[in-house]
């Protein structure tokens, strides 16, 4: 059934193709990336769609990782979108082990900023909330040199820092990433920081202003979007 249904997923995504969309693609992204060129609402629906079928099917939750690992494989963002659709479906039947998969979309086959954030706030940070002791395994990828790995390192956990959790973690990660020179990288960790600050403003100001001298302005930008006007000012004196 696998098959079948990745190449269903595939058939109806090449018939929902809007060409306005295919060349938009080119102003989102820096990169060379895949696309059917099909709306994100569409793709959403049609994921939607595929997953009450594999409902309905009584699908284990091996199978359904087949599924997305399938849509992976084809390199597509909006594949690789619906497959995020299916692994966050799973989440009452996620158990500590299922880190090595989600690891291994990670590394193999994240391609943009788009499929990183989509895979990683959801899917990852998700399993992450239910089993917390897998959360400093994070620490491993801000070493990668896969740039998708390292900027992954921080979106994972930006819903949990919304909700108070892991934020010595964040902390570390950021020291990590602190002068990274990726662009994507630098507003991932930025953005993990402005989350954390949703719970704790002034933890993040002061680490900001700790580390002001030394980490580059986009993260540091980032970190202190939502924080009051004086605070902002006086982040970025220099």
């Amino acid at each position: 059934m696998s098959r079948e249904v990745v190449q269903r997923v595939r058939a109806d995504l090449i018939g929902s193709f809007d060409p306005a969309v295919k060349e938009s693609g080119k102003r989102y992204f820096k990169e060379e990336i895949l696309s059917h060129g099909v709306r994100i609402p569409v793709v959403n629906a049609i994921g939607r769609r595929y997953l009450e079928e594999i409902k309905d099917a009584g699908l284990s939750k091996g199978e359904v990782y087949g599924l997305c690992q399938g849509l992976w494989e084809s390199g597509y963002l909006e594949e690789a979108l619906v497959a995020c659709i299916f692994s966050e479906s799973q989440r009452s039947r996620y158990e500590p082990a299922d880190f090595e998969v989600f690891e291994g979309w990670v590394h193999g086959y994240v391609t943009s900023w788009a499929t990183c954030d989509t895979l990683c706030n959801h899917t990852v940070g998700n399993l992450l909330i239910d089993f917390p002791e897998l959360a400093e395994r994070l620490l491993g990828w801000t070493t990668s040199t896969n740039r998708w790995a390292r900027r992954a390192s921080a979106v994972s956990l930006i819903v949990p820092a919304r909700k108070g959790l892991f934020h010595p973690l964040v902390f570390r990660v950021a020291d990590a990433l602190l002068t990274d020179t990726d662009d994507l990288v630098r507003k991932g960790y930025g953005w993990m920081l402005k989350a954390a600050a949703d719970h704790d403003q002034q933890a993040v100001f002061d680490y900001v202003m700790r580390h002001k001298d030394t980490m580059p302005r986009t993260s540091l930008r980032y970190a202190i979007e939502k924080m009051p006007p004086a605070l902002r000012q006086q982040a970025m004196a220099r």
